[in-house]
C-alpha cells in the first residue's frame, strides 16, 4: 500500500469529483488480499460499506471494484485466500469467503443493458477499462455511488453522493434507474431504515414507472419489505414514498388505508394510513422490539402495520347514547384476513405469516381478558405468537394516537401481570395430558384418544387442573362419571 495520501486516479479522469478523506477499518484478511498484487492497485471499495462508514455505522459488508484487469486474472489472484465462488460470472463478479468466515463481493466494473422487462432483462458486459465514474452511474442511488480509495485514504464522489448524505436526500443516481424496477423498493427501504426524504425527481421518476411493477419477482418484492421491517429507524418514511411514488396501488391494503376516518376522540392524529405510520415508528423506538431478534422484529413490524388493514371495510357511523361516532366494529377479523392476502402478495415465508395474523386478529383482545381462563385462552390463540408479542404491539398502537396518553390501560398490565403467574406471557399453554398418559390409563392406542385429548385441553384451558397430577385426577373423574 502506499503510505502518502495519493490518489492513483487522475481528477479529470473521473470528473466531476469531489474527495473527502475518510478512513474505513479494513478486515485483517481483507487487507491482506488487497496489499497482495499490482492487480489491486485500482481497486475501490464500493457502495453500502462506504455509506455506512460514513453514517457512523459498522460497516459488515465489503465489495471491491477492481479496474484494469480481466476476470480470468482476478480469479487467480484471488483463489489462494480462501473458497471462491464464481456463480457470478456472467456478472463479472467473483465472491472469495476469507479465513475468517467473512466474504467479499470482487467485481470488474461493468455495463448493463436493458434489453427485456423483468430482472433477467439485462445484459451485463464487464469492462476493465471503464471509468470509475461512468461505472458508479449503473448504481441506484447517489449515496450508493461513493467509492473508497484504500490507497488514499479518499471517498470518491462522482455524482453528489455525499451532499446528499448530508442534507438526508435519496436521489437517484442517473435515468437508468428506471431501467430496474426493484430500485424503487429499494428506495422503500433506504428511506425508512436511513430515515431519508426521496427526492422530488426521484419521486418523479418512479410515478413514471408504476406500470413495471409486475416485472418484478415476488421474492425480490419480499427481500426489500424484510429489510424495511427489520431494520427501520422511521418505517413510515419509506411507506411515504410509496405513497407519494404511486407505487402503494401495487399494495391495496395498504392503499385502502388512505382517507379512512377515525373517531376524533380516540384518533385525534387523523386518518387510519396517518395512524399506521405512527405506529410502525413508535414500534421503531420501543427499546423491547430493538432488542429481540430479527425474525422477531420483522413479525412485529408488519403486524403493527397491518393490523388496523380490516377497518376500510368495518368503518361507519352510528349513533351511541345520542353522539354520532366512528366505529369500527370487527375488524380485527377482517384484518386477519387481509394481512394474510397481503403477506401472500409480498412473497413472505408461511411461518412469518403464522405469527402475524394472530397478533392482528388478537390486537384488542387485551381489553376482553379479566379472568385467568380469558388469559389462557388468548395466549392460545396467539400460538406461535405470544402475550410478549402482542404486549409489543399494543404498545405500538398506542404510541401511534399524537396527542393522546400512550400509557397502556389497566388492562394491558392485568394481562401481562396474569400471564405472568400462568407462565403464559412468552409461550402458549401446552397440553398436560398427553397420548401416553391415556395408554397407561387404560386406553386403547389410536385415534380415539384425540377427543379426549382435546376435551382435555378445553378443561386445562378452563382452569380445572394446572398440572400433571391434576390432569390425571380429572381423567379419572371423567371416566368415573362415564361408569356412572
Amino acid at each position: 500500500m502506499h503510505s502518502s495520501p495519493v490518489s492513483v486516479y487522475p481528477a479529470d479522469a473521473m470528473s466531476p469529483l469531489v474527495r473527502k478523506p475518510l478512513t474505513i477499518a479494513v478486515p485483517p484478511a481483507l487487507q491482506r488480499v488487497l496489499d497482495s498484487h499490482e492487480v489491486f492497485s485500482r481497486a475501490l471499495l464500493v457502495g453500502g460499506c462506504v455509506r455506512d462508514e460514513l453514517l457512523g455505522r459498522a460497516g459488515k459488508d465489503f465489495d471491491v471494484e477492481v479496474y484494469g484487469t480481466d476476470y480470468e486474472t482476478l480469479e487467480r489472484v484471488l483463489a489462494p485466500f480462501g473458497a471462491t465462488d464464481v456463480v457470478g460470472r456472467s456478472f463479472g463478479v467473483i465472491v472469495l469467503r476469507l479465513p475468517d468466515g467473512s466474504s467479499v463481493d470482487f467485481s470488474l466494473p461493468r455495463r448493463d443493458s436493458h434489453v427485456a422487462p423483468g430482472h433477467r432483462g439485462f445484459v451485463v458486459t464487464p469492462d476493465p477499462a471503464l471509468d470509475p465514474a461512468e461505472a458508479a452511474a449503473r448504481r441506484d442511488f447517489t449515496i450508493n455511488a461513493l467509492a473508497w480509495d484504500p490507497r488514499a485514504h479518499e471517498v470518491l464522489d462522482f455524482h453528489g453522493g455525499l451532499a446528499d448524505l448530508d442534507a438526508r436526500v435519496l436521489r437517484h443516481t442517473s435515468a437508468a434507474f428506471s431501467e430496474d424496477p426493484l430500485r424503487v423498493l429499494r428506495g422503500m427501504q433506504f428511506a425508512a431504515r436511513m430515515d431519508m426524504k426521496v427526492a422530488p425527481e426521484t419521486v418523479a421518476l418512479c410515478r413514471g414507472i408504476t406500470h413495471t411493477y409486475g416485472d418484478l419477482a415476488r421474492e425480490r418484492v419480499w427481500g426489500e419489505w424484510r429489510k424495511w421491517a427489520a431494520h427501520a429507524v422511521r418505517p413510515s418514511a419509506g411507506l411515504e414514498f410509496l405513497l407519494a411514488s404511486d407505487w402503494l396501488r401495487h399494495f391495496p391494503e395498504l392503499a385502502g388505508l388512505v382517507g379512512v376516518p377515525q373517531e376524533p376522540e380516540w384518533h385525534p392524529e387523523g386518518d387510519v394510513w396517518t395512524h399506521t405510520r405512527h405506529c410502525v415508528d413508535a414500534l421503531a423506538h420501543d427499546p423491547v422490539w430493538r432488542t429481540e431478534d430479527e425474525v422477531t422484529r420483522i413479525a412485529w413490524m408488519f403486524a403493527v402495520l397491518l393490523h388496523d388493514c380490516g377497518k376500510p371495510a368495518c368503518t361507519a357511523r352510528e349513533l351511541r347514547d345520542g353522539v354520532e361516532r366512528i366505529v369500527s366494529p370487527g375488524h380485527e377479523t377482517v384484518g386477519g384476513e387481509l394481512a394474510e392476502r397481503f403477506l401472500a402478495r409480498i412473497a413472505a415465508p408461511r411461518e412469518l405469516v403464522e405469527r402475524v395474523v394472530p397478533l392482528v386478529t388478537q390486537h384488542m383482545g387485551y381489553l376482553q381478558v379479566g379472568t385467568d381462563r380469558a388469559v389462557r385462552r388468548l395466549a392460545r390463540r396467539l400460538h406461535p405468537e405470544t402475550i410478549d408479542g402482542l404486549a409489543a404491539i399494543i404498545r405500538a398502537d398506542l404510541g401511534g394516537r399524537p396527542g393522546l396518553s400512550a400509557e397502556p390501560p389497566p388492562a394491558y398490565h392485568d394481562m401481562l401481570r396474569t400471564a405472568a403467574n400462568l407462565r403464559v406471557r412468552d409461550q402458549a399453554p401446552r397440553p398436560l395430558l398427553l397420548g401416553r398418559h391415556l395408554i397407561a390409563r387404560g386406553f386403547a392406542p389410536g385415534p380415539s384418544l384425540g377427543p379426549v385429548l382435546h376435551e382435555a385441553f378445553e378443561a386445562q384451558l378452563d382452569g380445572a387442573f394446572e398440572d400433571l397430577g391434576g390432569a390425571l385426577a380429572w381423567l379419572d373423574a371423567r371416566g368415573q362419571r362415564e361408569r356412572d
